[in-house]
Order: C-alpha cells, then structure tokens, then sequence
C-alpha cells in the first residue's frame, strides 16, 4: 500500500474537519428545535413524588426540585427548591417534565458539541499526533 503523500493528508484532514462542522451544525439545529418547543428546567431540576396525609387519608403531589433555591415562594421575598405541580397529569406536571427532558436533551446536546469542538482542535493544531515520551 503506497504511503499518503502530504496532499492526502491534508485533503483527509479537511475532509474529516467538514464532516465535524456538519455534524456541530446539526446537533445546533436539533438545539434550536428544541429550545422552540417550551421552557427548559433549571439545570439538576427533577420531578419529585410526594406523599401528604390528611384526614386518615394519603394524597400524592408532585414538584419539581432543584438542588439550591431557584423558585421565587408565593409568601414571601425569599427562593425556594421546590415547586408545587399538583397532582399527576395536570398540566403544571406535563409541563414540568417536559421542561426537565428538554433540559437534558439540550445538555447532552451542549456535551456533544464541546467534544467535538475539541476535535477540531486536534485536528487544526496537529494534536492528534503527538510525540511519546521515553518512560524510564
């Protein structure tokens, strides 16, 4: 097999470079579609099921929860890490958890896009080869 003339290399490198910005520019269009379809939870936000007992009975409620005060409270000036969505279904819930699936989807698509970033670094700066050194 004959060896890859500096040419070739280049043109691989360029190749390789274009399919990475592709590639950045879909999962940006996938992030703009997303962020279209509704609000995004706080970042670490999660659903919570809680349980109140009242008059020997039990009720379940949701929230959703995030780990430091974000939610502005209904009494008072302070945050709160929590909000009431009520009970199962309603709307306050399916909102909630949609929010908190886009919040995930965007990060991870955020993650993605820094990996590969960090490809084109290697490949424009020529980190993708790089000399070891002699280990004792």
């Amino acid at each position: 097999m004959p060896r890859k003339t500096s040419k070739d290399i280049e043109r691989d490198k360029l190749a390789r470079f274009e399919r990475i910005k592709k590639a950045i520019a879909a999962l940006e269009k996938q992030q703009r579609q997303i962020l279209k379809q509704g609000e995004l939870a706080p970042s670490g936000a999660w659903v919570a099921r809680y349980q109140v007992r009242q008059n020997n009975k039990k009720y379940w409620y949701y929230k959703l929860q995030v780990p430091t005060p974000y939610f502005p409270c209904a009494t008072s000036e302070e945050l709160s890490k929590y909000k009431h969505l009520g009970k199962a279904g309603t709307t306050d819930h399916i909102d909630a958890v949609m929010s908190v699936f886009r919040r995930s989807v965007i990060d991870e698509i955020q993650k993605l896009i820094r990996s590969l970033d960090d490809c084109l670094l290697d490949i424009t700066s020529g980190a993708e080869q790089e000399e070891e050194k002699p280990q004792d």
